[in-house]
């Protein structure tokens, strides 16, 4: 986990860890949250902070009234 978050290819990662494919270390891609944020953090549109979406009120209660 620490060598995808210093930006080090899968492919890298692979060959290091003796993964027959590249395909096999993609387990790891799945299983961090914190790079998956920081992915979809860099597509944020301009203009806006990063962050999750915050659902407004009105919709939490309808939720919680199921």
């Amino acid at each position: 986990m620490r060598l995808l978050h210093a930006g080090v290819d899968t492919t890298v990662i692979a060959l290091w860890l003796g993964h027959e494919t590249a395909t096999t270390t993609n387990v790891y891609l799945h299983a961090d949250v914190a790079l998956k944020q920081k992915a979809l953090d860099r597509t944020t549109p301009l203009g806006l902070a990063p962050g999750g979406y915050q659902p407004p009120d009105t919709l939490l209660a309808f939720l919680q009234n199921l």
